[in-house]
């Protein structure tokens, strides 16, 4: 058995230059989720199984990660439950904790818990770690940061938009102008469900409906077929081979049916706001957009890279009605849309779109000749880092080939010399390192002092 160390499946460590760029990314997140009027909170890594299963569909609660039960608990395992393969029993009996799976679940918990402090409608966004049990793939890990941007108690269509425009902003700073924004709406699903004849069965439809681009329109009609001896292939067919049936298609074929209709309505106002001209991305409506957690109610977002399809979405969301109702909140409605930080960050470095500064771990280096003479200089330290520098002393003092190696390999900009001849002539050197380049200036006039 090898002893060397190892990360479990499906996490990761970061190295400072990616964590360097996952910042980047966070801080134009953060900026822009100021500038449209969110507030951030934060929410326990650990929630209550009670609060999180039963919201995510079949799907999503055998992918929580559920968290055994320590000390005295222990001994509350229903073995007969385990002997009988009532596992589901079992599991109850020995954990009673869970990780997060995503962060609205916990986010309606939060605002059924703390309404009577909150101001609604409550615009918050959250960035922390969510836990899936899922296979890891090229993009997917389990244990990953979610960017959330949540409205709750208002049930406007402006919601929508304006979270749609959030997401071409961000997206536009961070470089991407290709990608696209697919929508949808869970009452048109509903409505569609109803055409087949399967409207009982709407989250069982909406689950295979979701898998349309992992398994293909042929792999979807068979299941459905398996599943629903009474659905009109003919008519699902004809629908999922059609993608980019119109609205006025879809109301003709919906028309008769008044929840489709008002799904339909929805879309159009987004549409009548938002044209393709007034954002730098593409917006478009995809019939088969599902997102197969079964909380969604209303309109249902999707982001994708238009050149990169294998890594599938880069954010999603969408409208819940019901959510807060799970924890004793009636009538209140909420929307809300994720970034996928890990698969832009993926994307961006395929596409080089990190800026060169992130690169540098430090700015300036400080050449070591000893701490006398590191004393002496000391207030030109203190003012580089006043003015956000970001400087850093090197520890020893060894050659200057060895100071000046660690300096390149850390892509540092500019290096302070300040040794006994500097000492002697009351001056500085400061060296450009990606020039090649020097100045001298006057140590008793540090305000000169150029980066």
């Amino acid at each position: 058995m090898s002893n060397s160390p190892s990360n479990p499946k499906g996490t990761r460590d970061f190295l400072p230059s990616e964590l360097s760029k996952r910042n980047h990314i966070i801080d134009i997140l953060k900026k822009n989720f100021k500038n449209f009027g969110f507030s951030e909170i934060e929410t326990p890594a650990l929630e209550k199984n009670s609060t999180l299963l039963g919201k995510y569909g079949n799907e999503g609660d055998r992918l929580v990660f559920k968290i055994l039960n320590s000390g005295e608990k222990v001994k509350k395992a229903d073995i007969e439950a385990l002997k009988s393969n009532n596992l589901n029993s079992f599991t109850k009996s020995v954990s009673e904790k869970g990780l997060r799976y995503d962060l609205t679940v916990p986010l309606a918990r939060y605002v059924a818990q703390h309404q009577n402090h909150l101001i609604f409608p409550f615009k918050r966004f959250q960035i922390q770690n969510v836990w899936r049990a899922d296979r890891p793939q090229h993009g997917r890990f389990q244990e990953f940061t979610q960017c959330d941007a949540d409205v709750v108690g208002n049930n406007s269509i402006i919601q929508e938009i304006e979270l749609i425009k959030l997401y071409d902003k961000v997206f536009t700073e961070l470089g991407f102008d290709d990608l696209v924004f697919k929508i949808n709406h869970r009452l048109i699903l509903k409505g569609i469900a109803e055409y087949l004849g399967i409207a009982s069965n709407l989250n069982e439809f909406i689950s295979i409906i979701d898998k349309l681009d992992k398994i293909g329109i042929e792999s979807v009609v068979k299941e459905i077929k398996d599943m629903f001896s009474n659905v009109s292939i003919s008519k699902l067919e004809n629908l999922l081979k059609n993608k980019s049936l119109s609205f006025d298609n879809i109301s003709s074929i919906l028309c008769d049916i008044p929840l489709a209709v008002e799904g339909l309505d929805d879309l159009t106002s987004i549409f009548d706001f938002i044209s393709n001209k007034s954002i730098n991305n593409e917006i478009k409506f995809d019939l088969t957009l599902a997102r197969g957690l079964n909380y969604y109610t209303g309109t249902i977002i999707e982001v994708s890279s238009k050149s990169n399809t294998r890594l599938g979405s880069l954010g999603g969301g969408g409208r819940y009605d019901d959510l807060t109702s799970l924890f004793n909140m009636k009538n209140t409605s909420g929307v809300g849309i994720s970034f996928g930080l890990d698969r832009i960050f993926i994307l961006m470095e395929e596409r080089n779109l990190f800026p060169d500064h992130l690169k540098n771990s430090f700015d300036v280096i400080v050449i070591n000749f000893g701490i006398n003479y590191l004393k002496e200089i000391y207030p030109v330290i203190d003012r580089l880092r006043n003015q956000n520098k970001k400087v850093l002393i090197y520890p020893d003092q060894v050659k200057l080939n060895k100071q000046f190696s660690y300096a390149n390999k850390h892509n540092a900009s500019y290096a302070i010399v300040f040794g006994e001849n500097e000492y002697n002539n009351k001056e500085i050197i400061v060296k450009n390192m990606i020039e090649g380049t020097q100045s001298t200036y006057n140590l008793n006039k540090i305000d000169s002092i150029i980066f």
